[in-house]
């Protein structure tokens, strides 16, 4: 006699937003919002547009998780949004870290561009590429 066992997993999609737990802007609003791990408010949709105009990649990775330059995955795990701030604005030049200080597109950006890195440190935004909630 043959004996045989089957086991049957049924997932259920639930599709819940995660917002950032511990910043929120002056205007209340969280610091992202995530759907579905790479559906994105249109905030931090602008602060992955940034990642990918700046070509931060080059030194960071495509997946933030380090190069040349270190991981923003950890990195942000550590760093305040001012120390941030000011990295990219001031950059680090010892450790090759360039300033953009004097590139719009990023420091028109930064609250955005922050935003998005910290989702990804956060583990709330699960891909690299992100989308917009649609």
């Amino acid at each position: 006699m043959r004996f045989t066992t089957s086991l049957l997993l049924v997932a259920i999609a639930v599709t819940v937003p995660v917002h950032a737990a511990d910043a929120k802007p002056a205007d209340g609003k969280p610091l992202y919002t995530v759907v579905d791990g790479n559906k994105v408010d249109p905030d931090t949709l602008k602060g992955f547009r940034t990642w990918r105009a700046a070509a931060c990649d080059r030194c960071h990775g495509a997946n933030q998780e380090g190069m040349v330059g270190p991981s923003l995955i950890e990195s942000l795990k550590r760093l305040t949004k001012e120390e941030f701030i000011t990295t990219v604005r001031d950059g680090r030049l010892e450790k090759g870290m360039q300033s953009f200080g004097n590139d719009p597109r990023v420091m028109e950006n930064i609250d955005h561009l922050y935003a998005y890195l910290k989702g990804r440190s956060d583990g709330a935004i699960t891909s690299s590429r992100v989308k917009p909630i649609e």
